[in-house]
């Protein structure tokens, strides 16, 4: 966490709600979370710079300076990228790691209670080569049910573990593995390469639309995720076998398994209705 929906609706809160400004300082309180600059340098480059467009790629926020610089965010799993009027609560501040105060009184922290996420700064190129060995975003038109079937055909791994791998796919966690497989009727362990053309078209179009209601639904909050402006995202409620493990399928009625027998991470199926 975050994943992609996450990552998605904080990028569109930023660019929709700060787009524009400019940073007039910043204060970094946790070094730990810097990579590729150092705080005194972060701060020659970024001072003085135009916030001109937020958005994602793969599960980073990344935000585009009038200077052609990139902040590249990858929260990982309690991180979030928080704006602060004034009313940030304490409990979100006192984890404050970097916080950029803006041109017009509000401040951008970025916040990690374990500290596992991280803030870069790059420019272009640098930024071209950190993601070029990323895999196909599966919002985009290039990620077709053939695209997907070659990935599949081509892997003797569980199709969970390929559907997770960034390298061939971006964005995709343990979530929404688990929910776009059970809409897909196909055990997460299964061979990738034995899955059919037909069932890797169902698989794209389970990915798709669990991905697609996620963002509509502001992403799925467990404990730390939070949009831009603090609040939870509502898609929690929408699922179907993710955290769910003992309770009903919804299709069938049958016991959710849980497993970490796959790849290590939790994953819950229904044993009769996915083959």
């Amino acid at each position: 966490m975050p994943e992609l929906p996450e990552a998605e609706t904080i990028a569109r809160d930023l660019d929709r709600e700060i787009a524009g400004r400019t940073i007039v300082g910043v204060h970094v309180r946790r070094p730990d979370v810097l990579r590729e600059v150092s705080a005194r340098l972060l701060s020659k480059r970024v001072v003085g710079a135009r916030l001109t467009r937020s958005w994602r790629r793969a599960k980073l926020v990344v935000i585009d300076l009038s200077t052609s610089d990139r902040l590249v965010v990858q929260p990982r799993f309690t991180g979030a990228l928080l704006i602060d009027a004034g009313d940030l609560p304490d409990r979100e501040r006192q984890y404050s790691t970097i916080e950029f105060v803006l041109d017009d009184g509000r401040s951008l922290h970025y916040r990690d209670i374990r500290r596992l996420g991280t803030v870069a700064l790059m420019d272009p190129e640098r930024f071209a080569h950190y993601t070029a060995t990323l895999g196909v975003e599966p919002l985009d038109r290039a990620f077709t049910a053939e695209h997907l079937s070659v990935l599949l055909r081509g892997s003797r791994q569980a199709v969970k573990k390929v559907l997770m791998n960034q390298r061939a796919v971006v964005g995709i966690g343990n979530i929404y593995a688990n929910e776009a497989l059970w809409r897909a009727r196909i055990d997460p362990s299964r061979s990738a390469r034995s899955v059919t053309a037909d069932e890797a078209s169902r698989l794209r179009g389970s990915i798709v639309e669990v991905l697609a209601e996620s963002i509509a639904h502001r992403g799925t909050s467990f404990r730390d995720y939070r949009d831009a402006n603090g609040r939870r995202g509502g898609f929690v409620e929408r699922l179907a076998v993710y955290g769910r493990a003992g309770e009903p399928c919804p299709r069938c009625g049958r016991r959710l398994v849980g497993t970490h027998g796959i790849d290590g991470r939790m994953t819950v199926l229904c044993v009769h209705c996915q083959r």
